[in-house]
């Protein structure tokens, strides 16, 4: 029987739902495949199509051993010219599926986080870990470049550091993913949810419409000028006046600052 690429479990919360979801690979570190990344793409889109109230993703990997340890070797030892293309393409299938979703994706990392694993957790909007990390981009240490999702490493980490990683193909632990900024936050194991609860609290009370608003003008930064930027920011704001969220929320901001 055919592993489960992706599970995802929906909870009600105060002002939403939040799913939390698990990416299913294979062996101890949790390696993916084609396969699997594309039924994890087509899992996320199906629930963010299923989930009107969602406002948070959590993904995860399924246990402590490893977030996401990067694309399986054996699938990639048996590619040839005329198939890869389809994989890597599943691999931007799967971190696009993330980019383009309305809602924040937190990557809820423990353990392994190498090559493709680390494309997927860059393409999170929060990065959230406990010490166990390990993180890197070993492509190279097996005769390809890193590509895809590895040009958003630059705007995460610097150049210089992106640069260091996809050429030496090491890995860095946790501290040093922190420092560096490629985690946004570094917990103790046992405080890693409370810490991403928190995350979650602060993005569930905002306007769901902002919010989605806001995803989408990440995507545009990443791809225009700064001039060009400035004006898909404009559009945006007038845009969130045709609905009624800014009334709602900041009446809501005012009557809060009351009952205090």
């Amino acid at each position: 029987m055919e592993r489960e690429a992706f599970s995802a479990s929906v909870v009600d919360g105060p002002e939403g739902q939040i799913a939390r979801c698990i990416v299913h690979g294979s062996k101890s570190i949790n390696v993916v495949d084609d396969h699997a990344m594309q039924g994890m793409a087509a899992g996320i889109s199906e629930l963010i199509g299923a989930t009107p109230d969602l406002r948070c993703i959590v993904l995860s990997g399924p246990t402590p051993r490893s977030f996401i340890g990067g694309a399986n070797l054996n699938t990639l030892r048996a590619l040839h010219q005329g198939s890869a293309e389809s994989f890597i393409r599943s691999v931007h299938q799967l971190c696009h599926a993330i980019r383009e979703a309305r809602v924040p994706v937190i990557a809820r990392m423990q353990g392994f986080c190498l090559g493709a694993g680390l494309e997927i957790a860059a393409a999170c909007d929060i990065r959230v870990g406990d010490m166990s990390v390990e993180c890197g981009m070993p492509e190279v240490k097996v005769g390809v470049p890193s590509v895809v999702e590895a040009c958003l490493l630059p705007g995460l980490i610097g150049w210089g550091k992106a640069r260091e990683l996809m050429l030496r193909g090491n890995i860095i632990d946790a501290a040093e993913s922190f420092k560096i900024g490629l985690l946004q936050h570094l917990a103790a194991a046992d405080e890693l949810d409370e810490v991403i609860d928190q995350i979650m609290i602060d993005i569930c009370s905002a306007a769901p419409g902002a919010i989605a608003a806001q995803k989408r003008l990440f995507q545009r930064w990443e791809d225009e000028s700064v001039s060009a930027a400035v004006e898909s920011g404009v559009g945006a704001f007038v845009e969130a006046y045709t609905g009624d969220e800014p009334a709602v929320y900041i009446n809501r901001f005012f009557d809060g600052k009351k009952a205090r």
